[in-house]
């Protein structure tokens, strides 16, 4: 919550080191903090083309651009930042959320179709590639494609609380593979216990299972840590409905 102070004391430290790119860089995370991608790319257009740091702040720059709704140039952008270096991971998922974000979802699983053809041996840290393919394919309505992607992401980092429940629920939301779900989600929630939409999951699961009463304690919780999403108002309101509290339904 200190981030106008945190940004005073950088300026007067970039006062001091102008040509500091690490600065420049911490500059522009405490815009994207405070919502200003206006700042943070102007931030991120001074870090100069040797420095080390300048790919990272090229696919910075382009998610900026797409915060700005302006996504034909962020696309432009990170399609050059590929170009440039087509082994960078980190672009293919900085163009895959821009896609993902105009619900382009096609373009975002050949994108990480792609991505997966440059990686030899996936490691621990090639997770999230095939977690985002996972949801690409998912929300392109190709669950044969999409499932071997959670696995795999699974496999890869065994407790990752995000594929944990991203795979948990959409086996829940499905009506399959009900307990093996709930188990997964309730492990992601061990590990993320204050997060309103994995608890979600966990209140959803027990309501498909017709846990009903179960149900209504976890999905108030969710609410309560995520009171402004829609489709969490939603399932407590069924929940309610199921155990007779219509009015509050």
């Amino acid at each position: 919550g200190g981030e106008s102070f945190v940004r005073l004391y950088l300026q007067y430290a970039a006062a001091l080191r102008p040509d500091s790119d690490a600065i420049q860089i911490q500059l522009a995370g405490i815009a994207e903090q405070q919502s200003d991608a206006e700042t943070a790319i102007a931030h991120y257009k001074k870090i100069p083309a040797r420095s080390p740091m300048k790919a990272i702040a090229e696919l910075q720059l382009g998610l900026n651009l797409a915060d700005l709704e302006r996504f034909e140039e962020a696309e432009k952008h990170l399609k050059q930042s590929l170009v440039r270096n087509p082994d960078e991971l980190r672009a293919y998922l900085a163009l895959g959320g821009v896609y993902a974000r105009q619900e382009k979802y096609r373009e975002a699983a050949g994108l990480y179709d792609q991505a997966v053809e440059r990686i030899e041996k996936p490691t621990r840290a090639d997770w999230n590639i095939f977690y985002q393919r996972g949801i690409a394919y998912e929300r392109l309505k190709e669950w044969d494609k999409a499932e071997p992607n959670f696995k795999k992401a699974l496999e890869l980092y065994p407790d990752q609380p995000q594929v944990l429940n991203y795979l948990g629920y959409s086996w829940v939301d499905m009506n399959m593979n009900l307990e093996e779900g709930l188990e997964m989600i309730a492990k992601a929630i061990e590990l993320r216990p204050n997060d309103g939409y994995i608890v979600d999951s966990l209140g959803w699961a027990y309501y498909r299972l017709g846990r009903y009463e179960e149900a209504v304690v976890e999905l108030e919780k969710a609410v309560a840590l995520r009171p402004e999403d829609p489709i969490l108002n939603d399932h407590l309101g069924d929940a309610y409905w199921r155990t007779g509290r219509k009015l509050h339904a």
